[in-house]
């Protein structure tokens, strides 16, 4: 919490107050990683990561599952450390394989 001063004058005396400011910190932000999946198909990737994270549309679920084929690992989605577990846990039970990192 940051404080400042701030000077009233009453009846001729100046009076020093702490103002009190809060600052919002805001939750780490962790990256859900698709890693290249030799066995599946590509379409059954881009169908399953469209069905665990629904945010992803056709273009972007195809671009995540290249991504993956040709560097080896693929960023689904950033978001808070709860949904991430959620979507990369989803996408391991259904056969592909992914990890969460935290974003610097």
């Amino acid at each position: 919490m940051l404080q400042g001063l701030v000077c009233s004058t009453s009846s001729g005396a100046t009076v020093i107050e702490k103002e009190k400011k809060r600052i919002r910190k805001t939750s780490p932000r962790y990256k859900v990683l698709l890693h290249n999946d030799p066995v599946n198909t590509m379409e059954f990737v881009v169908s399953t990561l469209r069905q665990v994270v629904p945010q992803l549309s056709e273009q972007d679920a195809i671009a995540v599952m290249l991504e993956a084929h040709n560097k080896g690992i693929g960023l689904v989605i950033v978001c808070d450390l709860e949904p991430a577990e959620f979507y990369s846990e989803t996408l391991n039970s259904k056969g592909l394989t992914s990890s969460i990192e935290k974003e610097n």
